[in-house]
């Protein structure tokens, strides 16, 4: 069992695993080949007749699903951007409580994904082994004695299994500490990405830590080598937390505070203003600046993106349409938290 602290910084583990079947062209040879559409949907057939019984699935088939629909679901991570390049030919399967998402026709012809909260990478591991399991049952995975799991991208090769957690890093980066935090880890077979994965921006002092070395290592070892790492950042960002709340003082209470005033009193915001200022929100509850939950907090910043907004609102909104509904919303829902009482206001005075 982890500190109760832990939730403060671990947001939630992922496991990714890519396969492909050992009968079927590749997913990049299907498209142009003149049957590759015919044979795109035999393999989602295929997938639906095994997992379908499993969970109440929801099955999204994206030549259908409109852009608005897909932006909403990559945005929650659900699905990837390669699915959506993919339109012609693939589908997602995502359980009803978010926490499974099964990509049909991505790089691969399956990517299985399973999502938890917090840090635990194994019984991520154990959920996800199980739909695995029930997909190869009838149709055999592409697989080498030598290479293991064969898939469209090298760096797949082996297990075809990418372990992350998602962390909130907020002491450590403004710490300046992450370029020296992910050459250590590159070190040691793992990556750093943002919020999105490769090529994304940390947005919110999110950092995803996953392995880069999928073959010659069993699963056991990878998992047994990311967490050991989340650990210790784990625990160098709580250490870092608690010097940034002493050298701060007043300061950086004011600052914090300072955030959550504009959060919710302002009459609109963009999106890049929103996720500067809830980061901060967030650093103040970790800190117990500001009372609140991390998942109230991090629900909130999904649903303020702009296709979840507009999904929200019911129809889609203008550029500064959206800054109105974001202000609007985002600032009811922190006033209804009951964030900053009297009382804390009272214990972070000076007076107090």
């Amino acid at each position: 069992m982890k500190p109760k602290a832990y939730e403060s910084v671990a947001v939630s583990s992922r496991i990714r695993l890519a396969r492909n079947f050992a009968e079927y062209p590749f997913p990049g040879r299907l498209i142009g080949d003149p049957r590759g559409e015919e044979t795109a949907r035999e393999i989602v057939r295929l997938v639906s007749a095994q997992i379908m019984p499993l969970e109440s699935f929801l099955w999204y088939d994206m030549s259908s699903v409109s852009a608005e629909r897909a932006e909403y679901l990559a945005e929650r991570n659900l699905i990837s951007r390669a699915l959506i390049g993919n339109r012609r030919i693939s589908s997602a399967f995502i359980s009803r409580d978010e926490s499974i998402s099964v990509m049909i026709n991505e790089e691969d012809h399956i990517r299985e994904q399973y999502f938890i909260d917090g840090l635990d990478l194994t019984r991520a591991f154990e959920r996800i082994s199980g739909i695995d399991d029930v997909i190869s049952y009838t149709v055999p995975f592409a697989y080498d004695e030598k290479l293991g799991y064969l898939t469209a991208c090298p760096t797949n090769l082996g297990t075809g299994l990418r372990a992350s957690v998602m962390l909130f890093l907020p002491a450590l980066s403004r710490g300046g500490r992450m370029k020296e935090i992910a050459a250590k880890l590159k070190q040691l077979g793992l990556t750093v990405r943002g919020a999105f994965g490769e090529g994304s921006g940390a947005d919110g002092d999110l950092f995803q830590i996953s392995n880069e070395v999928t073959l010659g290592v069993t699963e056991e070892e990878i998992l047994s080598v990311v967490e050991e790492n989340v650990d210790r950042l784990v625990e160098d960002e709580l250490t870092e937390r608690a010097r940034l709340k002493r050298e701060g003082g007043l300061a950086l209470s004011d600052r914090l505070l300072r955030s959550y005033g504009i959060l919710t009193n302002c009459l609109k915001i963009g999106a890049e203003e929103f996720i500067r200022l809830m980061t901060d929100i967030k650093l103040a509850v970790a800190l117990g600046i500001l009372d609140g939950t991390m998942e109230e907090l991090d629900n909130l910043m999904i649903a303020m993106r702009p296709a979840n907004l507009s999904m929200l609102n019911g129809v889609p909104l203008g550029g500064e349409e959206k800054d109105v509904f974001r202000a609007a919303y985002a600032g009811g829902k922190l006033r209804a938290m009951g964030m900053l009482t009297d009382q804390k206001r009272n214990d972070l005075s000076p007076r107090g």
